[in-house]
């Protein structure tokens, strides 16, 4: 299985018609009893994309690492991992099965309901205080499914502050918050099969970013999506947030 979906490569076509695939058979999934947050962020009424507006973020739960832990992690050239509520959840876990892989140690800037404009300003923070390892992951996209046309335009800003000698690792997106009305689902997938397209186009400008393909994985086998996403965003624990980060290993062990 990792060998094919790493060979996967995905036209426009093919993400947007197996996105509303995924979209149509997820409005008719009966819901989980799982009681989770329904998104990443709080959707308000309005907005132009159908999955409302993105409320504020800036008082949501975080997961920063100290000034020590940063700067160990970057002259032991590990990785710095800037992510969304998902990250908040899953980074402690993803960061010992990193660390019992193969030694690496992860410096982490995770903040809920924090759209990916807010995880790059972090990124330059970071860049210029404390220098960049090798390694970049980004998990960040998710909350911006709410205006998914500025996307493009930070994942550049991203490949710009890290620069050619580095790699970015960008985990990709499958949102259908489950906890509302099936307008606002099939608009959250469309916009999350819009994220991941932006992200391939980015891909084919700079060969040192690599997608981590997690919406891929989860929609190979549809049941994934009830059974390792307990609220249509955030991996189940242990066994989505398990499946989840031991995708991100691979692809951060791995040769390129």
């Amino acid at each position: 299985m990792r060998k094919r979906l790493s060979s996967l490569k995905p036209n426009r076509r093919q993400i947007f018609t197996t996105g509303a695939a995924v979209a149509a058979s997820t409005v008719v999934v009966p819901t989980l009893t799982a009681t989770a947050a329904t998104s990443s962020a709080t959707a308000t009424p309005g907005g132009l994309y159908g999955s409302g507006t993105l409320g504020p973020w800036a008082n949501g739960t975080k997961a920063i690492s100290t000034a020590a832990q940063i700067q160990h992690t970057r002259e032991t050239n590990g990785v710095y991992m800037f992510g969304d509520s998902i990250s908040v959840q899953d980074g402690k876990a993803l960061a010992t099965r990193l660390l019992k892989r193969d030694g690496s140690q992860m410096a982490v800037h995770n903040w809920s309901s924090r759209p990916t404009s807010g995880a790059v300003d972090a990124l330059q923070q970071w860049a210029t205080t404390y220098g960049l390892p090798r390694r970049i992951l980004m998990a960040s996209g998710s909350n911006d499914i709410f205006d998914p046309p500025k996307f493009a335009a930070q994942v550049e800003r991203a490949m710009s502050i890290v620069g050619s000698n580095r790699t970015v690792f960008w985990v990709n997106l499958q949102v259908v918050r489950k906890a509302v009305t099936a307008p606002f689902q099939l608009a959250d997938q469309r916009n999350s099969s819009w994220l991941n397209m932006q992200l391939y186009d980015e891909q084919e400008k700079y060969p040192n970013l690599r997608i981590i393909r997690w919406a891929e994985w989860l929609w190979v086998k549809p049941y994934r999506l009830a059974n390792y996403l307990r609220d249509g965003v955030h991996p189940t624990v242990p066994l989505g947030q398990d499946a989840r980060n031991e995708l991100i290993v691979q692809a951060l062990v791995s040769p390129r």
